[in-house]
């Protein structure tokens, strides 16, 4: 009987933990598109939000699926696509999981986040070590500046509502049409999304080979959770929920400049056959927490 090899049966992993969670996945998202209930406690604004969350997640669940398989086939680039999508759904089921009342999804939304935490967790460092050598020059300085500037106009974005509320004592319009007290993309993004693009972005612009591993996921992240603003916006303008297409027009751009970005990175990036990882650097297989430290 032939014995596969060790890297082979590692790559079985992410196709079975892909499958597990695009079914949960799937199945929250067609739950909280035709189902009155799933939302029934919420304001139509946040209502339709989630919606615009649903129709995301159902394309990062199908990429998920078709990049596991990939991976599973011996593309170690699909590994960081794969990566970035995992990090879309821990994002989405965060929020999903904190701000949304309590229904019958409530235990897969808990469910997803876990399952797409742990997977991150175990094979982050495999994917890492994968036989990739990235590229330099033009294409590494777009796609550095490409999260630079998308986290910068998030940040700018948010705070532009957040501080004028902190010094008039007032909430932003958009938290009390959501109904919120607090709105979790708000904490999520400037504690932890935001900072990790401009930390990521700079990391690679100052040619540390090591991170240059997390600039495929986190433009791939950008193009998932763009596209599902995208679609919120849009659900929102149809429902006459205020003025939604500058929004919409503003996020299609980031969109559009992160597909562009992660195409042209990944298309540059080369499979090498010795394993050593990213640019024959071997600090490129240190785990997360080592890389954490060192942005």
């Amino acid at each position: 009987m032939a014995v596969r090899p060790a890297a082979t049966r590692a790559w079985a992993g992410p196709l079975a933990w892909s499958g597990l969670i695009a079914l949960l996945v799937v199945a929250c998202s067609i739950a909280g598109l035709v189902d009155p209930r799933v939302y029934a406690q919420e304001t139509q604004n946040w209502t339709l939000q989630a919606q615009g969350q649903d129709i995301g997640n159902l394309l990062a669940g199908l990429v998920l699926v078709v990049t596991a398989i990939r991976y599973r086939r011996g593309s170690a680039r699909a590994g960081l696509l794969w990566l970035g999508t995992l990090l879309y759904l821990i994002y989405a089921f965060t929020i999903y999981a904190m701000a949304i009342h309590l229904n019958y999804l409530f235990l897969l939304y808990v469910a997803v986040l876990g399952l797409s935490s742990w997977a991150v967790v175990t094979h982050v460092g495999p994917v890492r070590r994968g036989a990739l050598s990235y590229p330099t020059g033009r294409v590494r300085t777009v796609a550095a500046w490409t999260l630079i500037v998308t986290g910068v106009l998030f940040a700018a974005l948010w705070l532009s509502e957040l501080v004028p509320a902190l010094v008039t004592g007032q909430p932003p319009a958009s938290l009390t049409e959501a109904g919120l007290w607090v709105n979790p993309i708000h904490v999520i993004d400037l504690a932890l999304v935001l900072p990790a693009f401009i930390a990521t972005g700079v990391a690679a612009l100052r040619q540390h080979q090591a991170d240059l591993f997390w600039l495929g996921p986190w433009l791939a992240f950008s193009v998932l959770m763009g596209s599902s603003i995208i679609a919120a916006m849009l659900l929102m303008t149809g429902a006459g929920e205020g003025d939604a297409v500058p929004v919409a027009v503003m996020v299609s751009i980031v969109v559009l400049a992160s597909l562009a970005a992660c195409w042209a990175y990944l298309r540059r990036t080369t499979e090498t056959r010795d394993g050593s990882g990213a640019a024959g650097d071997p600090s490129s297989s240190l785990p997360l927490v080592h890389h954490s430290q060192r942005c």
